[in-house]
């Protein structure tokens, strides 16, 4: 059955916050680009999330203009769906799973923003509703919190989700692997 790549949340909204100069990664365009070149060229669905709230005042209110792709990321081709969350993970507010079931996706990829909230929650949830998971980790980021270097943060979300809910892998692990599956 099919793999799908779901990148969640790499928009400019987290640029335009101060926290920003605190990511572990703020060049996470490039590994997030190479995963999307790696799912294209294996005819692979590539799905993108972008975190909104209308209303709010905010840098996730799209109408403070930041609710876009970060500007160095892959512009998402015709055909490949860009989704509106309101909810922390990329299910529960959207068509995703719709999208999925409909493609015949039993593998997700996840990549994005941040490491421990968005993108660990939609693992868990993708598990949960029968997902294979591979969670690229050099592919997500996130900020320094609670006393936590962004690093610290990281390391404990491959911890917490590694063997129990995703296959916690790089993005050269995957080049490597799509490779070889290639010859």
């Amino acid at each position: 059955m099919g793999n799908a790549l779901i990148v969640i949340d790499v928009q400019e909204s987290f640029r335009a916050r101060p926290e920003w100069e605190n990511v572990a990664d703020p060049k996470i365009a490039e590994p997030v680009n190479r995963l999307v070149r790696l799912a294209r060229a294996h005819g692979e669905t590539v799905i993108w999330v972008l975190h909104s709230e209308a209303g709010a005042g905010g840098v996730f209110d799209p109408a403070e203009g930041h609710v876009r792709l970060l500007e160095e990321v892959e512009t998402p081709l015709p055909g490949e769906p860009v989704l509106y969350k309101t909810s922390h993970n990329a299910f529960t507010t959207t068509r995703l799973q719709q999208l999925l079931t409909g493609a015949g996706v039993t593998r997700l990829r996840l990549c994005g923003l941040r490491t421990e909230q968005c993108v660990e929650t939609t693992a868990r949830i993708g598990a949960d509703l029968g997902y294979r998971v591979d969670f690229v980790t050099d592919a997500t980021t996130t900020e320094a919190i609670g006393g936590l270097s962004a690093e610290a943060i990281i390391e404990r979300t491959e911890a917490v989700l590694r063997d129990r809910f995703a296959r916690i892998v790089t993005v050269a692990e995957l080049e490597a692997e799509l490779g070889a599956s290639r010859a």
